[in-house]
C-alpha cells in the first residue's frame, strides 16, 4: 500500500531539475539572438562606414579651402589695404595701432595712405632691378623738399717758405652748395571694380606692378635726359666742354675722332683716362644696347677684343676692366651724340627721394572703373662735376 500510495502521490508532479533546464535553455536561446542582433548591427555599421568612405573619396579635392571657421592669416593692415582698394573703405586703416617703423601709416591731413610693406617691398625691388642711373648713383632718403649737397671742388694756395722772407697770402678753398629738389613722379593706373570685386585677384600684385614699372621708366629716362622742370636733372642735360679745357659746372668729354662712329679704340682708352686717378676705381660704363653692340666689336692694337663678358652670373660685362651700365635712355651713336658715359656715378650724381610712396583711391572718376593715384616724391643732378666724363661722336 505504501509503495503504491507513495507512487501515486508522485504521479504529475516535475522533477527537481527540469525548471533549470527550461530556465538554460531560455537564456540560451536569448543569448542567441542578441548575437544575431549584435552581428547585424555590426554589419549595417560596417555598410554604412563603406558607403561614407566613398562619399568623401568622391568629393574630395586637394588643398580644399575652408569654407568657415577657418584661420585668417592676413596681416591686420595688408586687410585693411585690400578693404580700401576694393570698397574705399578705410575703417581699419582709421583703427590699426601702427608702429613708428611700419609703412602702413596714414599720411595726416591729404588722405593718402602708404603704401603696405609687402607692396613697397615689391616696387622698390623692381626698381632696383632696373637698368638705371640709380643702381651705381648715390641714393639718400631725405624727409624734405631738398637735398643739399655741399662740394669742395677748389684747392688750397700754398707757397714756399724761407727762414727770413715774410708769408704772403694763400689762396683759401671754397665750399659749393648744389641743391636738389624733390619732384612728384605720379602713375595712374586703373582697374575695374568688377576686378576688384574677384577676391582671387591680386590686387596687391597687379597694382605693385603696375606703378613700379611705370615709376621705373619715369625716373630711369629723367635721371639721363631730365630737363629739371617738374623732374630730375639728367646729367646728359648739363653743359660739356672738351676735356682739355674742362671747368666746374661741365662736364667734359673726349672726341671719338669720327662723326657719329667709332674711329678705333684709342677714343675708349682716352675717355677712361680722361677721368681722375681718385674717381676711376669705382667708374662704370654707361650706354645703350646699339653702341654696346657696336663697342664689342672693338679691339685694340693687339687685336684683342676691349669688351669682356662676365664669367660669374649676375656681374655686369666689363669693357677694359670697368662695369658697363647697359640703360637704353642713353642715346643712339649719332653725329655730335655722347652717347657713352665714363664716371664713378656715386660720386658724380645724387639721387634724393622721399621713403614713403602715397596710394589715393578715385572711384568717381572714371566710371566703373576706380583710379589709383600713386605719388612718390624723388630728385637728382649732378653733385660732382670731375666725376663724369663722356663720349662725343664727333671730330672735335
Amino acid at each position: 500500500m505504501n509503495e503504491t500510495g507513495n507512487s501515486r502521490a508522485g504521479e504529475g508532479v516535475p522533477r527537481a531539475h527540469e525548471p533549470a533546464g527550461e530556465v538554460k535553455s531560455a537564456v540560451a536561446g536569448f543569448v542567441h539572438e542578441l548575437k544575431g542582433f549584435r552581428a547585424n548591427i555590426e554589419e549595417r555599421l560596417k555598410q554604412q562606414e563603406e558607403k561614407i568612405t566613398m562619399f568623401e573619396r568622391k568629393s574630395f579635392v586637394p588643398a580644399r579651402p575652408v569654407l568657415a571657421g577657418g584661420h585668417d592669416g592676413i596681416a591686420p593692415h595688408r586687410k585693411a589695404f585690400n578693404a580700401y582698394l576694393r570698397s574705399g573703405d578705410d575703417d581699419g586703416l582709421r583703427g590699426l595701432e601702427l608702429e613708428g617703423k611700419a609703412l602702413g601709416t596714414s599720411i595726416a591731413g591729404d588722405g593718402g595712405y602708404l603704401v603696405d610693406p609687402q607692396t613697397a617691398s615689391t616696387i622698390k625691388s623692381t626698381l632696383s632691378a632696373t637698368a638705371s642711373i640709380r643702381a651705381i648713383a648715390n641714393v639718400v632718403a631725405v624727409e624734405a623738399t631738398s637735398f643739399d649737397v655741399l662740394i669742395d671742388h677748389s684747392d688750397v694756395g700754398h707757397g714756399w717758405a724761407t727762414e727770413t722772407a715774410g708769408l704772403a697770402e694763400t689762396a683759401t678753398p671754397g665750399i659749393d652748395r648744389i641743391t636738389i629738389p624733390l619732384h612728384e613722379l605720379s602713375a595712374l593706373p586703373k582697374a575695374s571694380q568688377r576686378l576688384l570685386d574677384d577676391s582671387a585677384f591680386d590686387i596687391e600684385g597687379w597694382l605693385a606692378g603696375r606703378i613700379a614699372d611705370k615709376f621705373a621708366r619715369a625716373e630711369a629716362a629723367a635721371f639721363v635726359n631730365g630737363n629739371g622742370v617738374d623732374k630730375p636733372t639728367g646729367f646728359l642735360t648739363k653743359p660739356s666742354v672738351d676735356n682739355d679745357v674742362w671747368t666746374w659746372g661741365n662736364l667734359g668729354y673726349v672726341p671719338t675722332g669720327a662723326t657719329g662712329a667709332f674711329d678705333g679704340a684709342d677714343s675708349v682708352i682716352d675717355l677712361v683716362y680722361a677721368l681722375g686717378a681718385e674717381y676711376r676705381a669705382n667708374a662704370s660704363f654707361v650706354m645703350n644696347s646699339k653702341t654696346a653692340g657696336a663697342l664689342r666689336k672693338l679691339k685694340d692694337a693687339d687685336g684683342r677684343f676691349l669688351w669682356s663678358d662676365s664669367l660669374a652670373a649676375g656681374e655686369p660685362a666689363r669693357l677694359l676692366g670697368y662695369p658697363v651700365l647697359v640703360a637704353e635712355d642713353m642715346p643712339d651713336m649719332a653725329a655730335g651724340a655722347m652717347a657713352v658715359a665714363f664716371g664713378d656715378f656715386g660720386a658724380g650724381y645724387t639721387v634724393a627721394e622721399r621713403p614713403d610712396l602715397r596710394v589715393l583711391r578715385d572711384p568717381f572718376s572714371a566710371k566703373p572703373h576706380v583710379l589709383f593715384y600713386a605719388t612718390k616724391r624723388v630728385g637728382g643732378d649732378v653733385s660732382d662735376y670731375a666725376a663724369i666724363k663722356l663720349l662725343k661722336f664727333a671730330t672735335s
